[in-house]
């Protein structure tokens, strides 16, 4: 039989604390949109409802459009993951794999960009996308904007540690360099993507500051900005509300767990290189 050591029984206790720990929000999220303010505000704030009130995510769908700021939602994100895995895909590659003077340069110019809060930035953007506010370009652009620096920085990584003897033998061949760069490159690269997609969902998909601030029409809302409407002036039934964020929080659990896999294989790679 075989010997269990302390030290290993004590690192599965502390994994299972700090997986509690991770999923306890979950299970809060989803107790507090099946209460009614009694519960929530009274003794019964962590426990399991005592009246499972189901029709909080009826009266969530009925009293919103939450229908349109899903959709919008997705068409703003989606928008989003596309043009920021495209832009850093070729921006990286230009960086890494051709020569010039001020790859360097650029490369620390986009970096940069990573430190500016977006609070900063706020009213010279509001003050630019005047032309295009209230509409799905509003966001997509200032969103991929901030998503950019973050995907340049994991896809250069991972880039700088693969061999470029599959591009030379391309070139060989007549290959081009459009050819090689989503035949060769982006294959490659699709761990690394998959980790941005991840990140750019997460940031543009849960922003409000942005959404509230460029979009006061409700056609182009947000699922984030739509759950706010349920909060009323005088009182609010925070139930219904709950049930909102529950609604806003599958996609994201499923795309990670779709994606899981190559999250895992990019931050490997990284972990390799280094």
């Amino acid at each position: 039989m075989k010997k269990i050591k302390p030290g290993n029984i004590i690192m599965q206790i502390l994994l299972i604390a700090f997986a509690a720990m991770q999923l306890f929000p979950l299970y809060w999220m989803i107790t507090f949109s099946l209460k009614g303010n009694m519960e929530i505000f009274g003794g019964n704030v962590l426990g399991l409802p005592q009246n499972w009130r189901f029709d909080n995510y009826t009266k969530v769908v009925e009293e919103t459009r939450l229908a349109r700021y899903f959709f919008n939602s997705i068409v703003v994100t989606g928008l989003t993951i596309f043009f920021t895995l495209l832009f850093s895909a070729m921006i990286t590659y230009g960086i890494v794999r051709l020569k010039w003077k001020l790859s360097k340069a650029v490369y620390t110019l986009f970096l940069v960009g990573m430190m500016i809060p977006i609070h900063a930035v706020l009213l010279p953007l509001f003050l630019n996308l005047d032309p295009v506010l209230n509409s799905y370009i509003s966001l997509v652009l200032p969103y991929t904007a901030f998503a950019m620096p973050l995907g340049i920085l994991i896809m250069v990584g991972v880039l700088e540690g693969l061999p470029k003897e599959l591009e030379e033998a391309a070139f060989i061949d007549g290959a081009s360099i459009y050819k090689i760069f989503f035949h060769i490159i982006l294959p490659l690269l699709t761990p690394a993507l998959s980790t941005v997609a991840i990140l750019t969902f997460l940031s543009s998909w849960n922003e409000l500051m942005l959404a509230v601030t460029f979009v006061s029409d409700s056609r182009f809302k947000t699922i984030t900005t739509g759950v706010m409407e349920l909060i009323g002036k005088y009182s609010t039934q925070w139930g219904p509300v709950g049930a909102g964020l529950v609604i806003a929080t599958i996609p994201t659990l499923i795309l990670y767990m779709a994606l899981s896999e190559n999250v895992q294989k990019s931050l490997a790679a990284g972990a390799v290189k280094g």
